[in-house]
């Protein structure tokens, strides 16, 4: 008889970095999602949570540590011995916390197996997301308790280099004691920073005389820098000086392409909010779709014309209802609106002939495609799969150009749930720095469930028909890129943000701060 050997467990004590989601190493982040239970500490962003809870398995446990280092070890353990991954999710790197290195120390005596996964040591990552250089003998730690400081040592490495020191804001008169008793010069340069590596992270630059002052009303942990370093600042600092640091920006999209729009406007440093304004449901009737997909397969069409990303997935999830795939659309050509549409047509392996050159629009597509010439084209149909509220203005186009057209409903936009009350109080009171429209439906939608964002909010839109939607509902328009697409669209608006900064720096102080100047309040450019 062969007994079953009981599953054996694991313990991975992870460093999560300073609390950037996207400084989470690689081994890091297999850990955690891996991971049957999680640990973690209530100071972690909860921003990183979220993600990783949305990419670990749906029964896997997250929770917050709670009580000794002691504890925590026994619950980690208790979870290894019933054979379970479990992971302990700090700030920073495990070995920078004497609490870490105790329950470490406590799962060493036993016979579970452990990892320790390194992170980015808090003190460091976040001067140099400050940008604050640390030159010559580096001396950086995250520090648990100040007690323990060794502040005459501390002096001794500042003569020698920089210092970086992550500690707790209520500890920094503590510091600030230590430091000047140990003989360091009170007009050394100091930086503060808060919230490192988050999306209102901020940094204020002072001495050590009077950082403690400057630092007032900073909460939670911070990192303390000193020595020249600091003075590079002006010139070095990078992440506060992103063209859309600190813009809450109002995304009101359908759920499921909200994703890259946001992904583009944090790169730039805005804090999207994004607030759903359409479901896409398939049509009322199926039968149009189902004659349209039986004639793609038939060779019935010479081309299908694509306006959005919903008609190519609307399009793809027929083909998969009936086994097909690309191999399907034979000799079929495909024209897009919006490199958006022609990225997800390429997602399914097939490449687009035509994309407008210039203006994505139906405008712009009817001014590049031909005319229907019966010896060249001897398949004289067009597919064109839209939503049921789509303008005639490309059907009418093609028409005109001699191709028969089967102007199909591939999916219907309906409006969504208003969003909840405290949005709704931002969007009209002018909460949001900036709104960005993608199609018209999105403005009638949001202006629908949630009124008419505020005069102060800056309106950007995709394009021509969305602006004159936009027109229409009394807003005005601020940013309208010259190519209909989301990248141009957000890029369009990082250009405006660094031209409404540039207005302001010139204005005079006085000036400055009485200003009617549309877009953030001055204190977005300090």
């Amino acid at each position: 008889m062969t007994r079953t050997r009981k599953a054996v467990g694991h313990i991975a004590f992870v460093g999560a970095g300073p609390g950037d989601p996207g400084l989470l190493t690689r081994r890091a982040h297999d850990a955690v999602v891996d991971a049957d239970q999680v640990i973690y500490d209530r100071g972690l962003p909860e921003s990183l949570i979220e993600a990783l809870k949305a990419q670990a398995a749906e029964d896997a446990q997250f929770t917050p540590a709670e009580g000794a280092p002691g504890d925590v070890a026994k619950v980690l353990l208790s979870a290894a011995r019933s054979g379970l991954h479990a992971a302990w999710l700090v700030a920073g790197d495990p070995f920078g916390h004497d609490s870490v290195v105790e329950a470490v120390q406590a799962v060493a005596r036993t016979a579970a197996h452990f990892e320790v996964v390194p992170g980015i040591g808090q003190a460091a990552g976040v001067a140099t997301y400050a940008g604050v250089p640390l030159p010559g003998v580096r001396t950086a730690g995250d520090v648990d308790d100040v007690t323990t400081l060794d502040f005459e040592a501390l002096a001794a490495a500042l003569g020698r280099g920089s210092i970086s020191l992550a500690v707790d804001a209520g500890d920094l008169a503590a510091v600030r004691d230590g430091l000047l008793a140990a003989g360091v010069d009170g007009t050394t340069p100091v930086g503060v920073t808060g919230d490192g590596t988050g999306d209102t992270q901020h940094t204020t630059t002072s001495t050590v005389d009077s950082f403690v002052a400057a630092a007032l009303g900073f909460t939670g942990r911070v990192v303390l820098t000193l020595g020249a370093g600091v003075t590079e600042r002006d010139k070095l600092s990078w992440w506060e000086n992103r063209p859309l640091y600190g813009w809450k920006v109002l995304v009101p999209r359908t759920k499921e392409q909200a994703g890259v729009m946001s992904a583009r406007l944090r790169a730039y440093g805005a804090i999207p909010c994004e607030v759903p304004t359409i479901a896409v449901e398939p049509p009322r009737t199926p039968a149009q779709m189902e004659r349209a997909i039986k004639g793609l397969v038939d060779g019935r069409y010479a081309w299908v014309v694509f306006t959005s990303v919903n008609a190519v997935r609307a399009v793809w999830e027929k083909f998969g209802e009936h086994g097909l795939d690309a191999r399907h659309f034979g000799g079929v050509k495909i024209a897009c609106i919006g490199e958006a549409t022609a990225e997800a047509v390429r997602a399914f392996g097939i490449q687009p002939e035509l994309i407008p050159a210039g203006e994505q629009s139906s405008e712009g597509l009817l001014a590049e495609f031909s005319p229907h010439d019966e010896i060249l084209d001897p398949v004289g149909r067009v597919l064109l799969p839209r939503a049921d509220i789509a303008t005639e203005t490309l059907a009418a186009g093609l028409v005109e150009r001699g191709w028969e057209v089967d102007d199909v409903t591939a999916y219907r936009t309906v409006r969504a749930a208003p969003p909840p009350a405290d949005i709704r109080d931002a969007i009209k009171s002018g909460g949001f720095d900036a709104v960005l429209f993608t199609s018209s439906s999105t403005v009638r939608n949001l202006v629908g469930i949630a009124g008419k964002p505020h005069q102060r909010t800056v309106v950007a839109v995709i394009g021509p028909k969305t602006a004159e939607t936009a027109t229409e509902f009394g807003l005005r328009v601020d940013v309208q890129p010259p190519h209909a697409s989301v990248p141009d669209l957000v890029e369009a608006l990082a250009g405006y943000a660094v031209e409404l900064r540039e207005k302001l720096a010139a204005m005079p102080a006085k000036q400055r701060r009485g200003s009617k100047v549309q877009g953030p309040t001055a204190l977005r450019f300090r």
